[in-house]
């Protein structure tokens, strides 16, 4: 038998065919007129993603090239900053400024609970002369959405920057930049982007780029400043993805033609769509406040969610997510994010019921595509 795979993780995430099909487009120059008109349309669209009136710049890394970026063009030795860990993601922030010598204040949350504006005024009281907070839009590893609406009011009061992470949660859900006062942002192509993995993006706000004058952190491949020189000639500095960024432009049209409004709303509808398809079969949400980027699920009681996640996979060809370490096996993951339709969520939960009969689990057969198929019909247009 034929078995179609199905990707349902939260990166990479599926990508539109006319987007493929620029990729096989014979390969130009980057240091020509013919890129550089490219390259800037993509940056402006970026902006528009970002909601911003700053520059976004285009690296060619994963999206934790564009953390680091963040870290080493705005902090110096010695500096002080708050992390807010709620994840393997939250987690990498803490990691980073450790690898370069700056004390960090590590808030650690269990994985999936939440984090207030209130806490964080606290924190920030009790630990005067803190550089930067360090967040997360969405935690990848838990299916979790923070207040960043409420984190940058709060850090806006102060002398630190607000710096997010909103790899996975960027055109998925709701961060107007500049509308929420957030410092730098970063995020990557292989999410709601509809690319392949290999962009990051950052954009950094005029309190931000104050820090970056004053930062003495080490760095080469990743300085903001020659970043920001070479924008300006309309290039990179270094020998940029050609192919992925021609892509991403194609991607960006997509978008841009659906309009941002309707591509969050449209990430809503499979996010609660998803979130009444588990919770009619009786499973119980990890994340205090899910967000619409992928539902993170408990594995019940008497499943063993290693087989459950292997299962999906191997004879379903349903690629989901399990959890990462030290979580492996407690939960799982279904992403609705970006070139992903209500199809998708249809097939994400067949295939979760035809799972779960298999192990053992009772239910009663087809709850999950019918409570997912009422909120389909009553938000399709």
């Amino acid at each position: 038998m034929i078995k179609k795979y199905y990707l349902l993780s939260p990166g990479p995430t599926p990508i539109p065919d006319e987007v493929l099909a620029v990729a096989a487009q014979p390969i130009i120059h980057h240091r020509t007129p013919e890129f550089s008109e490219i390259f800037m349309q993509v940056t402006e669209g970026l902006k528009y993603v970002f909601q911003t009136q700053e520059d976004v710049f285009i690296l060619t890394s994963s999206g934790s090239g564009a953390m680091e970026t963040a870290i080493v063009n705005t902090l110096s030795p010695g500096d002080t900053v708050i992390s807010i860990s709620g994840g393997k993601f939250g987690e990498r922030w803490a990691a980073i400024c450790r690898a370069y010598g700056v004390n960090v204040r590590e808030i650690v949350l269990e994985w999936g609970a939440d984090f207030s504006p209130d806490e964080l005024a606290a924190e920030l009281k009790a630990n005067p002369g803190v550089k930067a907070v360090l967040s997360t839009l969405s935690e990848t590893s838990s299916g979790a959405i923070y207040d960043i609406k409420g984190y940058g009011e709060v850090v806006a009061k102060t002398e630190a920057v607000l710096v997010v992470d909103g790899i996975s949660g960027l055109g998925a859900t709701p961060c107007p930049m500049d509308e929420w006062k957030v410092d730098i942002m970063v995020s990557g192509s292989q999410k709601s982007f509809m690319i392949p993995p290999g962009l990051a993006y950052i954009a950094f706000s005029s309190k931000a780029w104050k820090c970056v004058e004053t930062a003495k952190l080490p760095r080469f491949y990743f300085d903001a400043k020659k970043a920001k020189k070479n924008l300006q000639k309309k290039t990179t500095p270094w020998t940029p993805a050609v192919s992925l960024i021609i892509q991403q432009k194609k991607a960006l049209d997509i978008i841009k033609a659906e309009g941002l409004e309707g591509i969050l709303e449209h990430h809503r509808v499979l996010g609660e769509a998803t979130r009444s398809g588990v919770k009619a079969l009786g499973l119980e949400l990890l994340a205090k406040n899910p967000g619409n980027i992928l539902t993170a699920v408990k594995v019940p009681d008497g499943i063993d969610g290693v087989q459950l996640v292997k299962t999906m996979q191997g004879k379903y060809k349903a690629y989901i997510a399990g959890a990462q370490d030290p979580n492996k096996g407690r939960f799982f993951r279904i992403a609705h994010l970006g070139y992903m339709g209500g199809f998708d969520v249809i097939t994400s939960l067949s295939a979760l019921e035809l799972t779960l009969a298999d192990l053992g689990f009772s239910f009663e057969k087809g709850r999950s595509v019918a409570a997912a198929g009422s909120v389909l019909r009553e938000n399709w247009k």
